[in-house]
């Protein structure tokens, strides 16, 4: 066979392969996740920074599923558009007669990512342009396809210690962190931060490994997690404690109301807000996490006070309930802000599951609580971490 002949047959060949692999190829099976059997997630086509984006967000949970996936994230290239883009705010969001865009992420980056907000809870599909920092608003869909099938998405710390399981909870930035970190300094197993689940009947919860905010009065305190930092984030927060000491001694001179001491006055809040490192809790506490799970025993209700000592008092757990419902609330606000943009771009497309949240988890809120031990902890703000366990360990 001439040489053009042996090329042709091959270019023949290799088509035919080509078109056949369009026959036989079989669906991409994902990477899942599976969040205690509560709520299940798929991703489909993602790449592998796709996958460690999500990974990011979800923790080390990722197990194969044995059954449908409750959250479905597709990854493609690029969403086509058959129709011009009308924009939402200044390019937060857009709409098409067919589709919803969330148009930032993580940051403020730029991101372009279809969701269907009446789906959630029944099968809701996320599709995402592939090279996201992180997946807009996965964790509030989580939370709520949780809450549809069953769970209690609750904002809260939890862990075990002395084989009691312990749930702290309350308003945001009131302490359940620092009460967590008291106690895993002292042999506690974690469970988890930021949100917890709980079961239908009350008595289990459930952690997911979000990476935990640790402050750096957190490390002042705690010096054996200071170690565990990395050498680029230590020196980062060695030069924001400089910047904000200049800061004290400029803005806080004579010719306090100078331009440039005004600026630095408005300067400290933003320099304080960034003192801290995200860490995840493998390796802040230096051990495997095990399963995340344990029984809900004792519930505290974290805040703080303007006194200067930490005080515990008994409290009534429905009195717990019935604040944490606001609470609840006050963190879907930001979701909530996307649901009503939804919403004017789509009036017809009322998800029933969003609008009954309140309800659902007032209900759940009253039942799975009560029965519970439950405790009021009022502290000073920055507090001693360790008063928090000498608080509360005689109760446990």
């Amino acid at each position: 066979m001439e040489p053009a002949q042996r090329q042709d047959s091959a270019a023949v060949a290799t088509d035919a392969a080509s078109r056949l692999a369009e026959v036989v190829r079989l669906p991409d099976r994902g990477t899942d996740y599976d969040l205690h059997g509560i709520v299940g997630i798929r991703l489909i086509d993602a790449t592998p920074s796709d996958v460690a984006a999500v990974d990011r967000q979800l923790g080390p949970i990722r197990r194969r599923l044995s059954r449908q996936p409750d959250i479905t994230i597709r990854f493609v290239e690029r969403l086509p558009e058959r129709e011009t883009v009308r924009l939402l705010g200044l390019e937060e969001a857009g709409f098409t007669s067919e589709r919803f865009l969330v148009l930032r992420s993580k940051h403020k980056s730029r991101a372009r990512v279809q969701v269907r907000f009446e789906q959630i809870g029944g099968g809701c599909e996320i599709v995402c342009e592939s090279g996201l920092l992180a997946v807009p608003l996965l964790i509030p869909i989580l939370n709520l396809t949780a809450l549809a099938n069953g769970a209690l998405p609750l904002h809260a710390a939890a862990f075990d210690y002395n084989d009691t399981g312990i749930l702290t909870t309350g308003w945001s930035k009131g302490g359940k962190t620092e009460t967590l970190l008291a106690f895993m300094s002292r042999g506690a197993r974690y469970v988890g931060d930021e949100w917890i689940y709980i079961s239908n009947d009350g008595t289990r919860m459930f952690g997911i490994p979000e990476p935990i905010r640790v402050w750096d009065w957190h490390l002042d305190q705690l010096p054996h997690y200071r170690a565990l930092v990395g050498p680029v984030e230590r020196m980062r927060l060695r030069l924001l404690r400089a910047a904000r000491a200049i800061e004290r001694i400029v803005a806080r001179g004579p010719g306090g109301s100078l331009p440039h001491r005004r600026l630095l006055r408005r300067a400290g809040p933003l320099l304080a807000r960034q003192s801290h490192v995200d860490m995840h809790p493998e390796k802040l506490f230096g051990r495997e996490l095990g399963p995340m799970v344990t029984r809900l025993q004792k519930v505290f209700l974290v805040g703080c006070h303007e006194s200067a000592d930490v005080s515990v008092r008994a409290l009534e757990p429905r009195e717990v309930a019935e604040r944490m419902v606001f609470s609840l609330q006050y963190e879907r606000l930001p979701f909530m802000s996307w649901y009503y943009t939804f919403r004017f771009a789509f009036p017809e497309a009322r998800s029933e599951l969003i609008e009954s949240a309140e309800n659902l988890q007032r209900e759940r809120l009253l039942r799975v609580l009560a029965d519970k031990e439950a405790f009021g902890l009022d502290h000073p703000y920055p507090v001693r971490i360790t008063s928090l366990f000498d608080a509360m360990e005689p109760l446990i």
